[in-house]
């Protein structure tokens, strides 16, 4: 295939213009479709090449700018994107993204040192954007630092500089602009860079650099050499516009003469209107939309005229010796359309048909040339440009959830498992005797509770029912061991009750569907966009359960956008291929229109008859439809709480799909036990309300996850503000120029015709709309297809558009009054934009005087923290600290939650479902360990070594709980086994390893463990892996169903059941003559116990 600019630059018209062109100043190229833009901005860079020269492709607007750059590749030109600033960097009082920034950062760092990266020469910026203030590039290249391996370094004027140039030094990295420092091991997220940095200093010099993921604080990658930029990113000093020096090359999109655009030495105008150029030019230097645009979905797959005409077009473009191509986005969608045509009639026309984002064709007549895009023939018209996305694993994203529980500050409550409901004071050393760090937990009459940190897994942060604070419990007060009895005797009833209607699900005769058909086949692969890994993998999984007679009951948890509905839909399919009925559950009727459009517009190939029922259906519709349904001439119906109406009959129901499972009510859920106890159910959700995620991790209920997001998904720009018309105004106007539209939400009813005719006078332009849910049902449905047709640009609407609703050409969602929502309902708002792949802002309005604290405060905070895609677990349990438990587990359960905390009483949910299910559970730390030549306080071993403690504690009285760990201090050959505040300088972190510590169970947890603190921390020095040996130690002896393991000198003492364990009738001894080796001989024993 001959590069397609190439072909046109060779084309005797095209190679006369273009010497021309280069003689000149300023060159014209006229008139040019807007689909083929990139294409001759490639043109124009070949023009007048010069080595080193810097090409700035400035475009009219936003949209038009990410289509430049995302189609520039397809060409052959890598080119810089630099993003506009949603709103006034000098506005201090608003809080910008830092992704963006970071971003930003990336374009102008590549600027100011372009070195071998080609991209640097050619940077695409939308016209508006000249006049934002941005660094100077020569005050960027002064604060950057070369970081090499293998040279020396600084560290101490490293900090430093780090330090003075605006990083915050934190104890884990997880955000940019900060940096860690742990003995010899320094982190830092350099505010351009996408990834964190990992030093490892061996004396002097620089021993590793390396990447690492902020979820997991794990490396990824090594790298020879990694740049640092020091300066701090709100340092703005001139306009863009000053960037732009008169030697540079400028390439002009459409008339812009309306902007401030700086002189040029050379420039190109590209223009899809004639002025300036001669008829002959205009023919020679013309390219057209391409005439195949006409062709929609339904169209080109269903009638065959349609697919006859454009047979006909490449015959005779073939024959008039045209080069043709046809541009897919995937290989599914490259395939259906061969299997539409014919590969071996594509091949005899020399149609190419290569991999790329192509969204519209064009043709260049002067040099016989036409480029196709598959997305117009198969009728999708989505504009965006490629990001790529990021895979959380499943088993982390569990793990996040579990553990942000778990993570104490200063003046938490907490929960004791053996003592109850106290206060986290923090930690301190105890002066002894033996000296030790202790856990301070204050109880009720300013009593303190010290605990070693070898028992930090035995406390937990404390989230109840509501926000009502619990009552500290007293220190040897016999209340609390009763509340846990009543606690744990109601668990195990709700657990057997759990276990009974899982197990009978189990035993229940459902229907086994039949193995995919050559329909679902086809169906599948029609499929026009990628799937993902994980969509394939949950479909497998979803058809698994379906062919066995058991009824599924399985919950798809996937973040917004990432193709819960697609996997639904081919569920759907398979049942209604093997005879069967679905029902589709929506929570609310404009959901439930959407998903009727996408299940019609996806099956319209195949004789799948989709209905609805809902507030939007015409009563005599409904009467028709419920008629249907009973007879079986109604395949799929989807619909609100009406489709389990009483009057509703299923002739052959078979799969109930229930989406945003969390929205519905409990009398709702019940109803959907009660209905669907014999038929296979499909869970959908995006924020999983905890109750669902631990039953599912409690293995009562089987689970998928879709971590991948689409490739053409980014996370969206989230900006905390006060409410300002000027921000509104001009975030409005920024997605209006750029083709987008608006969501403003408006969550009261009563005002939102005042706040429609507000914005109509802050943007008169722009065509505004408003939508509730109380208005007929008519009206809110011609509301919302006129915004789904673009006929509108902002929509004024309450929380209507909260599930589901998929409008790709928005882009741009303004919540009004956001502290009023939910952390879960903030997120699906803003997973409402930025689902046709292009950047997406979100603002969220509260009022200024809350900008300083509460949980409202809190929620709009946690909603930026959690930006990245895949989120949705971790939003579900922030939502849960700052809610509360609330009725999660039933109104029988609350009261037990409040007196226990939510964490506690999952715990125990857990071991007593396990033991009702005959599993046994190894308990590592409810073993009791005895070495008398361990020594397992730092303080101790600091004062047996005649070094003082780096701290004292305040003298206190208080109650001390029995270590099951016994220090004996009669020894001169004692060896240290603790987590030294010289490998873990921070407290916090220092106590969360031990905790997790506490909470392996297996020696692969404890492995990995391992492996993550000598990544994070370093090599460990002797009293870590003496302590990671007697980790080793418990869990060996916890398999082995041993309550006890002492060692006196050489005697080995095990204990199971009470009595200790003899081989020969007699105490093994050890023979090893070190400690450290007497600790390994014995774990070697016990495995072979």
């Amino acid at each position: 295939m001959i590069d397609p600019v190439q072909q046109v630059l060779l084309a005797k018209p095209f190679a006369t213009w273009a010497k021309k062109a280069a003689k000149s100043a300023h060159p014209f190229i006229a008139p040019i479709a807007h689909e083929g833009w990139a294409f001759a901005t490639a043109l124009a860079l070949r023009v007048r090449p010069g080595p080193g020269t810097r090409t700035w492709i400035i475009c009219p607007d936003a949209r038009t700018q990410e289509q430049i750059h995302a189609e520039l590749s397809i060409w052959g030109i890598q080119a810089l994107f630099l993003p506009r600033l949603p709103h006034d960097p000098s506005d201090k009082e608003t809080l910008t993204d830092p992704d963006l920034i970071a971003e930003r950062l990336t374009v102008f760092t590549k600027l100011s040192t372009p070195g071998n990266d080609s991209s640097a020469q050619v940077i695409v910026i939308s016209a508006d954007s000249l006049t934002e203030n941005v660094p100077t590039l020569t005050d960027l290249s002064s604060h950057q630092t070369l970081l090499t391996t293998g040279e020396s370094l600084d560290t101490e004027a490293l900090l430093t500089q780090l330090n003075s140039a605006g990083y915050e030094r934190v104890p884990v990295v997880a955000e940019r602009g900060q940096f860690a420092r742990r003995g010899d091991i320094i982190d830092i997220f350099p505010w351009q860079a996408e990834e964190p940095l990992r030093l490892e200093i061996f004396g002097d010099d620089i021993e590793s650099i390396r990447t690492f993921d902020i979820h997991t604080q794990t490396s990824i990658r090594r790298h020879q050499s990694h740049s640092l930029l020091l300066t701090v990113p709100e340092t703005t000093t001139v306009p863009l516009s000053d960037l732009l020096h008169s030697n540079d090359h400028q390439i002009h999109l459409e008339d812009l003469s309306q902007f401030p655009l700086p002189h040029s030495a050379f420039r190109i105008s590209i223009s899809s209107t004639p002025q300036g150029t001669s008829a002959k030019e205009d023919h020679t230097l013309a390219i057209y939309e391409s005439p195949l645009g006409t062709f929609n979905a339904g169209d080109f797959v269903l009638q065959q005229n349609r697919r006859d005409s454009f047979i006909q077009q490449i015959t005779d473009w073939h024959r008039d010796g045209w080069q043709i191509s046809i541009y897919f986005h995937n290989e599914a969608e490259r395939e259906r359309f061969e299997e539409l045509i014919g590969t071996p009639w594509l091949n005899q026309q020399n149609v190419h048909r290569p991999l790329a984002l192509l969204h519209r064709g064009f043709t260049v007549p002067g040099a016989k040339l036409a480029i196709l895009a598959g997305a117009e023939i198969f009728g999708r018209h989505q504009h965006h440009r490629r990001l790529k996305g990021s895979k959380l694993d499943e088993a982390l994203v569990l793990r996040q959830a579990r553990d942000h529980l778990r993570e104490l500050k200063p003046g938490d409550l907490v929960v004791h498992t053996d003592y109850g409901i106290g206060k986290y004071d923090g930690i301190e050393i105890r002066p002894g005797p033996p000296p030790e760090e202790v856990i301070i937990i204050r109880y009720a009459d300013q009593a303190k509770l010290f605990v070693p940190p070898t028992q930090a897994h035995l406390i937990s942060r404390y989230v109840g029912v509501g926000s009502h604070a619990p009552k500290l419990n007293k220190l040897g007060d016999a209340r609390w061991n009763k509340t846990r009895a009543q606690a744990e005797r109601s668990v195990e009833e709700f657990a057997a009750r759990m276990l009974s209607i899982a197990a009978e699900r189990q035993t229940l005769k459902g229907y086994a569907h039949t193995p995919d058909t050559k329909w679902q086949v086809e169906f599948e692969q029609s499929f026009v966009y990628r799937e993902t890994p994980d969509q394939i993998r949950a479909v497998e999984e979803i058809k698994r359960d379906m062919e066995l007679e058991k009824p599924m009951d399985r919950l798809l948890c996937g973040d917004v956008g990432f193709g819960k509905t697609e996997v639904a839909i081919r569920a759907a399919f398979k049942a209604v291929m093997s005879g069967k009925q679905v029902a589709v559950l929506v929570p609310t009727t404009v959901l439930a229109q959407q998903h009727w459009q996408t299940f019609r517009e996806r099956m319209s190939d195949y004789p799948v008859r989709v209905e609805m029922l809902s507030r939007l259906t015409p009563p005599k519709k409904v009467r028709e439809t419920i008629a249907a349904l009973k007879a079986g001439n109604v395949d799929i119906v989807i619909g609100t709480h009406r489709v389990i109406s009483k009057d509703v009959q299923f002739k052959n129901l078979g799969l109930a799909i229930v989406d945003e499972e969390q929205r519905f009510g409990v009398k709702h859920k019940e109803k959907f036990k009660e209905l669907f106890r014999l038929i296979d159910v499909l869970t959908l959700s995006a924020t999983p309300i905890p109750r669902t995620l631990y039953l599912a991790l409690l293995g009562a209920r089987d689970m998928s996850t879709l971590d991948t997001p689409p490739p053409n998904r980014t996370p969206v720009n989230t900006t905390i503000c006060g409410y300002d018309e000027r921000i509104i105004r001009e975030a409005i106007d920024h997605e209006i120029d750029r083709g987008g539209q608006v969501f403003f939400l408006h969550n009261r009813v009563a005002s939102i015709e005042n706040m429609q005719s507000k914005l109509q006078k802050l943007c008169p332009k722009a065509r505004i709309l408003h939508g509730h849910g109380q208005m007929e049902a008519e009206v809110l449905e011609g509301v919302m297809q006129k915004f789904i047709n673009a006929e509108a640009d902002v929509l004024v609407c309450t929380t209507i558009i909260e599930s589901g609703v998929d409008i790709p050409n928005a882009n741009t969602i303004i919540i009004d009054r956001a502290d009023r929502f939910g952390l879960a309902d903030l997120y699906q708002l803003r997973g409402r934009v930025g689902r046709g792949g292009e950047r997406a802002h979100a603002y969220l309005m509260i009022p200024r005087d809350l900008m300083t604290g509460g949980d409202a405060r809190k929620r709009v905070n946690a909603i930026k923290q959690y930006t990245a895609l895949g989120s949705g677990f971790k939003i579900a349990m922030r939502d849960l600290e700052i809610r509360g438990a609330g009725n999660l587990l039933g109104t029988e359960q609350s009261g037990h939650i409040a007196a226990v905390g939510f964490d506690l009483y999952c715990q125990m949910l857990k071991a007593t479902t396990a033991k009702l299910q005959g599993r046994r559970v190894p308990q590592p730390m409810e073993v009791s360990l005895h070495i008398d030549f361990l020594c397992l306080s730092e303080a101790q071993w600091l004062q047996d070594n005649h070094a003082a403690p780096t701290k004292r504690a305040t003298a206190a009285t208080a109650h001390r709980p029995p270590d099951r760990q016994k220090l004996v201090k009669n020894t001169d050959h004692r060896i240290p086994a603790f987590l030294p505040a010289s490998y873990i300088e921070d407290t916090r972190q220092r106590i969360i390893a031990y905790r997790m510590l506490g909470e392996t169970m297996t020696r692969k947890e404890l492995d990995t463990l391992e492996r993550d603190w000598r990544d994070q921390f370093g090599p460990p020095p002797p009293a870590v892996e003496h302590l990671l040996l007697c980790a080793a130690l418990r869990l060996a002896a916890a398999s082995a169903n041993l309550s006890a393991v002492e060692i006196q000198e050489t005697k080995l003492m095990l204990t199971r059941n009470g009595r200790y364990v003899l081989l020969n009738g007699k105490f093994p001894r050890l023979t090893a003559h070190s400690p450290p080796l007497l600790l390994r001989e014995a774990l070697q024993l016990l495995r072979t116990i």
